[in-house]
C-alpha cells in the first residue's frame, strides 16, 4: 500500500493548524534496522501507545493499561490508524477539543526484530518480535482476538515471551518508569512546557568513577516499623520525632547518586525524580538510610499527605527528611544503639545544606506526653517515640511507637456506590481490610475529600479493576444491593472521627491514595494501652520488656506471637505435655527448665497427673487451646519442649524424630546432607520422613506414627537405626553423646524416643539471639537453606499463613509393622 493511502486516516483526523504532530512521514532511514516507540498518552483515558516501524510508517497499537514484562498478562492492544514516522520523536501537548487530546510523552524507544514476515503476521493476527529498547527487551508478542459483532477496531493482546528479560511484577515497568526517555520530563513537566533535563557535563573520568561506585551501592532492606499505641512513653530512654505524614523512603547513597525505594522494596527512584543531584555532595560516601519522603511546599487549609500527591503529580519539589541510618561504608549498623546511629547519620550528612531537599529529622528527649500535645496542638499527626538504646530491627516491634492525634488508617477500595449527580461517576468508597487469614472484611464508607480531579483518576482505576461479584467477606445488604465492585488492590489512606459498634468507620475522609502499599498488607490497627498490654484476653505484664538482646523483641511481642502460631503449633504438635523453657528477664539472664506445675499457673494451662519411673505422681502442663501458649509467655516461656505422646494416650507415642546435632567445627551443610541421607535410609524401610529447622544448629528428622507400638519398641528401634547409620558412616556420625567422640561429627540424637524425653515443639520460639523459630520445612525448602536459624520471629506471619508440612505429615501416620522391624534387622546384620 502507498504511504500516502496508509496515513489518509491520520491526516483527515488532524488540523495541523493547531497541533504541532508531525504532519508527513518524512525521508526514509538509510540501514536495516527498524525502530519502535512507546508513547505515553494522557488523553481522555490514559493508555500507551506502541508503534513498530514497518513499510515506511508506524504500525499503531493504544495499550490501556501500559506493557507489561510478565508473561502471565496479557494487556489489550487496539489497533489504529498507522503513523508517520516522525511520530516517533513527537513528545509534547495535543490541545484538548482535538483528536488525542492531552499530553504524550515518548515513553520507551529502540529497535525492533520482527521474528516472521510482519505483512503475513498482520493479516494472520501473530506477530512474534524482539526489542531492543531502553525499557522493553527481550521477545514480545502481539495477537489479534476474534471480531465481535459491532466492533470497528481490532483487538490485539501484547503479550511478553518468557525469556531473561521477563519478570513477575504485572505493574512494573509502568509503575517504575515514570519519565520520558528522551527528554528525562514528567508528563506534568511536558504539559507545563518545562525545559528538558540537561545533560551531564562531567567528564568521563568522574562518570567512571561513579559507575564503579553505583556497584557498591547497598541493597535494600527492610524498613523498621512503629507499633500504635494510645500513650507516649515517658523518661530518658526515649527519643521522640515528628509523624511524618507522607511516604517512607529507604534510600542507598554511593558516589553521589542514590536509589530511593519504598517500604515495600519497590524502586521509586525516578517518581522521585524533583531530588536527582541531591545526595552529590556526599560525594564518595556509601550509605544505606531510613526516612521520608515529604511535599516542600504545603498550601494552607491542605494536608501534608495531599501535598505530597499533589507535588508528586505536577513534578513539584521534594523533601526528604531521614531519621536512621543502615549501613555506612559497607558496614551494618543497625546492632548499634539508636544514640550511636543518630550520632554516625549526623556526622554523614554533615556535607547536606539544613534546608536543602535532604535534611535530618529533629528529635526531642523527655515527656513525650507534652510533646504529643504540643505537636496536635500545631496540626501535626502524631509523633513517633523510639527507645534510645534499641537496635534496628527489620520488623514491627514496640521499641518504636507511634502516637497519633488523630484516627488515621489505611483502607482498600473494594467497591463504590454510583452517584445520581450529573457528571459524579460515584457517591462513596466502600472500603475495607485484611485479616490475617487473608479475609477482607468490610469496613464502611468514605463519601468525602474527593477533588475533581480524583474522582476522574479514581474513575480510571475502577474501570480496569470492575468485577462483577463482591470482593468483600461481609457487607451489608442494604449497601451491597446498589454498589459497583472492584478487585481491591488500591489502597486508601482515610482520616475519620471513629470506628462504630460494628467496626465501620464514621465519617471518613479521603486523602489519597498510597501507591507504595500492598493491598494484602492493609490489616486493622490497633492502638495499645502503654501500661497494659492484653493478648487472646491474657495481661501481659511488662510488655515492653526486651527478652532476645539486640533484637529489639519485647516480650509483648512473643505473647503477640503466640497468641498468632497457637492454632498452628496445636494442629502440627496436638494436645501433648511439654516442659517451658522459662527467661523471665530475657536470654541475658538466667533461664531454667520447668517441667512440672506449679503454683501460681494461669488456667490456661491445664495439669495431668503421670506416673514417674519410681512410681510417684507428679503434675505435667499441656495446653487444649492456643490462649495457652500466650499464658506461658507471660510467665516468662520462650520455648516449649514437647513429649513423644499425646494427653489421651500417653503410653502410645506418635512420631518417630532424630535430632541431628553438628559438632561445632562442622557447617550446615554437612548437616543437610545428614538428613537427605537419613530420609534416603528411611525411605529404604518403606518410611516417609519429615524436616524440621530447629533455630539452633540442628535439624530434626521425623517419622509420624500410628500409636500402635510401645516406648521400648520405638526406643529400641531409634537406637538401632541411629547405629546402623553410624556404623555405615563412622567418619561422619556418632550415635553416642560423649563429647570426645562427637569431634568433627553429626551426633544422631536417638534419645528423644523414650519415655518422658522432649523435643522442641514446631513453631516454639528459640531462646537465642535473632528469636530463631523451629519450623517446619518440605524437603524442597531445606535444599537451598544456609541455616537451621533460618526463619527468625519477624519471618512468621508469613510462614504461619502458608501450609504446614509437619499438619500434613501427621494426618498419614504410619506403622512401625513388623516388615519395617524385619528390615530394620536385615540392615543391621
Amino acid at each position: 500500500m502507498a504511504e500516502a493511502d496508509r496515513l489518509a486516516e491520520y491526516e483527515q483526523r488532524r488540523d495541523f493548524s493547531k497541533t504541532r504532530e508531525p504532519k508527513r512521514g518524512g525521508p526514509k532511514k538509510a540501514g536495516k534496522t527498524l525502530g519502535f516507540v512507546v508513547q505515553k498518552h494522557d488523553a481522555r483515558r490514559l493508555h500507551y501507545d506502541f508503534r513498530l516501524e514497518w513499510d515506511g510508517a508506524l504500525l499503531s497499537w493504544a495499550v490501556t493499561r501500559g506493557p507489561s514484562d510478565d508473561p502471565g498478562e496479557k494487556r489489550l492492544a487496539v489497533r489504529t490508524e498507522d503513523h508517520p514516522l516522525d511520530y516517533a520523536d513527537f513528545e509534547g501537548t495535543i490541545p484538548k477539543g482535538h483528536y488525542g487530546g492531552g499530553t504524550v510523552m515518548v515513553w520507551d524507544r529502540g529497535t525492533w526484530e520482527p521474528l516472521h514476515d510482519p505483512a503475513e503476521g498482520l493479516k494472520s493476527g501473530k506477530l512474534h518480535f524482539n526489542l531492543s529498547g531502553e525499557r522493553m527487551q527481550g521477545g514480545w508478542a502481539l495477537v489479534r482476538m476474534r471480531r465481535r459483532s459491532g466492533e470497528k477496531r481490532e483487538n490485539w493482546l501484547l503479550i511478553k515471551e518468557r525469556d531473561e528479560t521477563a519478570s513477575d511484577t504485572p505493574d512494573a515497568l509502568t509503575e517504575k518508569n515514570l519519565r520520558s526517555v528522551k527528554t528525562g520530563r514528567s508528563l506534568k513537566g511536558i504539559e507545563s512546557d518545562k525545559p528538558p533535563k540537561k545533560p551531564s557535563t562531567r567528564p568521563a573520568k568522574a562518570k567512571a568513577a561513579e559507575s564503579k561506585s553505583a556497584k557498591k551501592m547497598p541493597a535494600f532492606r527492610k524498613p523498621q516499623l512503629a507499633t500504635l499505641y494510645d500513650t507516649a512513653p515517658e523518661g530518658e530512654d526515649w527519643l521522640h520525632e515528628t509523624k511524618f505524614d507522607g511516604y517512607r523512603c529507604i534510600a542507598a547513597i554511593a558516589g553521589g547518586k542514590a536509589r530511593l525505594f519504598t517500604r515495600s522494596g519497590k524502586d521509586w527512584t525516578e517518581k522521585y525524580a524533583a531530588l536527582d543531584g541531591a545526595f552529590e555532595v556526599l560525594g564518595n560516601e556509601t550509605l544505606l538510610i531510613d526516612g521520608e519522603i515529604m511535599a516542600a511546599d504545603i498550601p494552607k487549609g491542605q494536608s501534608a499527605f495531599s501535598a505530597l500527591q499533589q507535588a508528586l503529580h505536577d513534578d513539584g519539589a521534594l523533601v526528604f527528611y531521614v531519621f536512621d541510618i543502615l549501613e555506612r561504608g559497607g558496614k551494618s549498623l543497625t546492632e548499634k544503639p539508636l544514640s550511636d546511629r543518630k550520632a554516625v547519620l549526623e556526622q554523614a550528612l554533615a556535607p547536606l545544606d539544613p534546608d536543602g531537599p535532604v535534611r535530618l529529622s529533629t528529635y526531642i528527649t523527655g515527656d513525650g506526653s507534652d510533646i504529643l500535645k504540643q505537636i496536635c496542638k500545631a496540626g501535626g499527626e502524631g509523633i513517633i517515640s523510639k527507645r534510645a538504646d534499641a537496635p534496628y530491627s527489620h520488623s514491627r516491634t514496640s521499641t518504636w511507637r507511634k502516637v497519633k492525634c488523630t484516627k488515621r488508617q489505611e483502607f482498600v477500595i473494594g467497591g463504590y456506590s454510583p452517584s445520581d449527580k450529573k457528571g459524579r461517576p460515584f457517591s462513596s468508597l466502600l472500603v475495607g481490610q485484611f485479616d490475617e487469614d487473608g479475609g477482607f472484611h468490610y469496613r464502611g464508607r468514605v463519601g468525602t475529600g474527593f477533588s475533581e480531579e480524583t474522582l476522574e483518576t479514581l474513575a480510571e482505576e475502577f474501570s480496569a479493576r470492575a468485577r462483577k461479584t463482591s470482593p468483600f467477606d461481609d457487607v451489608p445488604a442494604s449497601i451491597a444491593r446498589k454498589a459497583r465492585w472492584v478487585t481491591p488492590e488500591l489502597v486508601a489512606e482515610v482520616d475519620f472521627a471513629e470506628f462504630t459498634a460494628d467496626g465501620h468507620i464514621r465519617h471518613g475522609a479521603f486523602l489519597g491514595l498510597r501507591d507504595d502499599k500492598e493491598a494484602k498488607t492493609v490489616a486493622p490497627e490497633k492502638s495499645k494501652a502503654s501500661d497494659a498490654v492484653k493478648v487472646a484476653g491474657i495481661a501481659i505484664s511488662h510488655p515492653d520488656r526486651q527478652l532476645f538482646g539486640k533484637a529489639g523483641i519485647s516480650k509483648g511481642d512473643l505473647a503477640e506471637y503466640y497468641g498468632r502460631a497457637g492454632k498452628r503449633m496445636l494442629e502440627a504438635s496436638g494436645e501433648r505435655p511439654f516442659s517451658l523453657l522459662r527467661y523471665p528477664s530475657g536470654i541475658a539472664d538466667e533461664g531454667f527448665f520447668q517441667k512440672h506445675a506449679g503454683k501460681g499457673f494461669p488456667d490456661e494451662l491445664t495439669e495431668i497427673d503421670i506416673e514417674e519411673k519410681d512410681g510417684s505422681t507428679a503434675q505435667y502442663l499441656y495446653t487444649k487451646k492456643p490462649a495457652g501458649f500466650v499464658a506461658a509467655a507471660q510467665f516468662g516461656t520462650i520455648e516449649f519442649h514437647g513429649w513423644g505422646s499425646r494427653v489421651d494416650r500417653l503410653e502410645r507415642p506418635d512420631r518417630l524424630i532424630f535430632d541431628l546435632d553438628p559438632d561445632e567445627g562442622l557447617g550446615f551443610a554437612e548437616t543437610k546432607k545428614a538428613a537427605f541421607d537419613m530420609r534416603d535410609l528411611l525411605e529404604e524401610l518403606g518410611l516417609a520422613a519429615t524436616a524440621m529447622v530447629t533455630g539452633g544448629k540442628g535439624i530434626h528428622v521425623t517419622v509420624p506414627l500410628r500409636r500402635t507400638v510401645s516406648w521400648d519398641t520405638l526406643k529400641m528401634f531409634a537406637k538401632t537405626f541411629a547405629h546402623i547409620l553410624a556404623e555405615r558412616e563412622p567418619e561422619r556420625f556418632t550415635a553416642t553423646m560423649s563429647k570426645e567422640k562427637r569431634k568433627g561429627k553429626i551426633f544422631i540424637d536417638w534419645l528423644r524416643n523414650e519415655r518422658g524425653a522432649t523435643a522442641i515443639m514446631p513453631y516454639s520460639v528459640r531462646a537465642r539471639e535473632g528469636a530463631p523459630v523451629a519450623t517446619p520445612v518440605t524437603w524442597e525448602e531445606l535444599k537451598p537453606m544456609k541455616s537451621a536459624a533460618a526463619f527468625t520471629l519477624p519471618d512468621m506471619d508469613k510462614r504461619l499463613a502458608a501450609p504446614c508440612p509437619y499438619v500434613k505429615a501427621f494426618k498419614e501416620p504410619q506403622s512401625l509393622s513388623a516388615k519395617v522391624i524385619d528390615k530394620l534387622e536385615k540392615l543391621a546384620d
